[in-house]
């Protein structure tokens, strides 16, 4: 598991930042890692945290579909709830069995496309991820600050104040989060309880409105046939608006998350999640097909447009218009609450996930692990698409989309392939299926709306260039979580007065190699096998890993003693080997070289980058030089 390391020197500043820094031990450098929260609820209560982001796009969402789809929004809200009955439900219902550590679909994908393909794809995905989280926070902001302004008792002046309280709103988040917040689960059970009761009073009494004038179906229904002229029509142009109204879709990514807060083993674990997910599903499912079919018919048209009552609060309009002002204020304090909530878990959400994969990629500087630095870089990028977008909810719904869309697509290719390479070829069509349908969504999305797609793609941008930087500069440091050395790689050392390794390409065909190298010792350096002489060898199974553990094998071939180990870099594990080497046993190593420098010094870079090799002998140099300051303790490099 992570341990917390308190930051040490610096300013009290940089102490302040950096306090709580995470950093992996030996066990915590593979994908399927999992740390386990100190506390575990059951999957109804860890369900109320999913929903504090999903039941919460109630607040905007029936005002969205009637925009966007008019007198056709029932229908139209209905295939959205068909889709994620039948697609979205299932396929996350597989990502939590097969990635039951909550890394979701990303993880998926990445063992799927092992090396630099696999970690190339989550670099892409991640863009989207970070466009579907930080407009989840100003989206959500937006919404409350919509549901602020409009409320009667607040006074008319602060009409205009759109932009400047939906950035107070997101600077008061991350001062929470700053201040030290930790998600409570305590306070989304009361959240998700108290909103979705006030949301079944307010549906409820609109669905006695409409009831009550039969002639409000009517009207209504009169209105779609004036629109459309058969049942086929309006079913094209409700699979037309559908991807507006994706953001309906949001949820489930948390929901596979936020997995293992739930109480219980493994095998509960996965069955609390089936089991959220489609309680989650059936309820909003219900609400979006009623709270669609109320504010439609109830809500003149022109209250949805900017500037309306209704604009971003469709059924806050409604508790204000039936159930007085006073309910309407109850009802507009939960929704901004619950807004505000799900803001949060968006943010939390952020923090669990960078540390997951870009510091383990080696593509983020250290700090990054610390939760203080990333807050003040998460809300000033939530102040910017705020600004870019003056706070207006339904010119975000597109960015929002595009992120839910592409995040469910991910998880319908990542099921797909897992079930066509697991030899599951008959539940890989009705996945591969859902993925051509939510691929047409986030197409058509992308293409009616491509501001989502170029927030996501300078995301995507400033996540590779900044990991590529990051991949860089931090190449030098020794890489390496642990080593160990079996039985047979300890006898070797401990039979030896002095440490002589000789750096040797693995795999040699025959004795020669081996003959040749040990000539060549005692020629440029009067070594002798009897003196200690150690035969090197490193195999690069995945350069594109950051760290490992590295277990040192001892083998005889051909006579000779040879240490051999894996590893990402071959300089790297060297200069760790070495360090160890003399920590463990007091003798100063030495390690020889036999080759000349490879090619010119920018390719030898990159193929240090890129293959983990390269021009190894003054790469290793450089590695220990950062390592060990002191030259004295420094192991010594021999080139010949």
């Amino acid at each position: 598991m992570s341990t917390t390391t308190p930051a040490r020197g610096g300013s009290g500043l940089q102490r302040w930042l950096l306090k709580g820094l995470r950093r992996p031990d030996a066990k915590t450098t593979g994908p399927q890692h999992e740390e386990t929260p100190d506390h575990q609820h059951s999957w109804w209560q860890v369900m109320c945290l999913t929903g504090v982001d999903y039941f919460s796009t109630l607040g905007y969402q029936p005002g969205i579909a009637a925009l966007a789809a008019g007198a056709l929004s029932p229908v139209a809200t209905m295939l959205l709830v068909a889709l994620t009955l039948f697609g979205a439900l299932p396929t996350y219902r597989a990502v939590a069995r097969e990635s039951p550590n909550g890394l979701g679909s990303l993880s998926m994908l990445e063992r799927l496309l092992p090396g630099w393909r696999g970690k190339l794809l989550v670099l892409f995905l991640l863009g989207f991820v970070a466009t579907a989280f930080i407009v989840t926070i100003t989206l959500s902001a937006a919404d409350a600050t919509a549901h602020i302004l409009h409320n009667p008792f607040v006074p008319a002046f602060l009409g205009g104040w759109k932009v400047p309280v939906t950035l107070v709103l997101i600077a008061a988040l991350g001062g929470v989060f700053l201040a030290g917040f930790s998600e409570a689960i305590s306070i989304a059970v009361v959240l998700v309880a108290l909103y979705l009761s006030l949301n079944i009073v307010v549906i409820g009494v609109a669905l006695q409105r409409v009831l009550a004038g039969p002639g409000l179906v009517a009207d209504w229904r009169t209105a779609l046939v004036g629109d459309y002229s058969s049942p086929i029509a309006m079913i094209a142009v409700s699979l037309y608006v559908m991807p507006k109204l994706a953001l309906g879709l949001s949820g489930f990514e948390t929901g596979v998350a936020v997995m293992p807060l739930i109480k219980g083993d493994l095998a509960r674990r996965v069955a609390g999640a089936k089991k959220l997910l489609t309680t989650a599903a059936l309820i909003m499912s219900v609400f979006l097909i009623t709270s669609s079919f109320a504010t439609t018919i109830l809500i003149p048209a022109e209250e949805f447009a900017e500037g309306g009552e209704a604009n971003g609060r469709a059924l806050a309009y409604l508790a204000h218009e039936y159930l007085g002002d006073w309910f309407g204020t109850a009802y507009d304090l939960s929704t901004i609450a619950i807004l505000w909530f799900a803001g949060a878990s968006a943010l939390a959400g952020l923090l669990n996930i960078v540390p997951r994969y870009l510091p383990r990629y080696g593509m983020a500087p250290d700090w990054s692990r610390a939760a203080r630095p990333m807050v003040l870089v998460f809300t000033v990028i939530s102040f910017a698409i705020t600004v870019f977008f003056g706070a207006d909810v339904e010119a975000q719904g597109g960015a929002y989309a595009t992120g839910v869309l592409a995040l469910i697509l991910s998880a319908a290719v990542a099921v797909t392939l897992s079930a066509w390479t697991g030899g599951r070829r008959k539940a890989a069509i009705p996945f591969g299926v859902i993925s051509l349908i939510v691929s047409y969504a986030t197409i058509a999305n992308i293409i009616e709306r491509p501001d989502g797609l170029v927030i996501a793609l300078f995301f995507v941008l400033a996540i590779v260039v900044t990991s590529l930087i990051s991949r860089a500069t931090r190449s030098t440091e020794l890489r390496v979580t642990r080593i160990t050395l079996d039985n047979q790689a300890r006898l070797y050392i401990n039979e030896t007065a002095e440490i002589h390794l000789i750096a040797n390409e693995p795999h040699a065909r025959d004795c020669r190699e081996y003959v040749d190298k040990s000539r060549e010792a005692w020629e440029l350096h009067r070594l002798r096998a009897a003196e200690g002489l150690l035969f090197l060898e490193v195999t690069v199974p995945d350069a594109s890993e950051f760290a490992s553990e590295l277990r040192v094998i001892g083998e005889d071939r051909y006579g000779f003693r040879v240490l051999r180990m894996e590893s990402p870099t071959i300089a790297n594990a060297i200069a760790a080997l070495l360090l160890h080497l003399r920590d463990e046993t007091g003798k100063m190593p030495n390690v020889y070289f036999h080759w000349a420098a490879e090619g010119r010094p920018i390719g030898a870079l990159l193929r240090y980058l890129v293959f983990g090799g390269g021009d190894i002998p003054p790469l290793t140099r450089e590695v220990l030089r950062q390592a060990e300051p002191d030259t004295a303790r420094r192991p010594i490099v021999h080139v010949g």
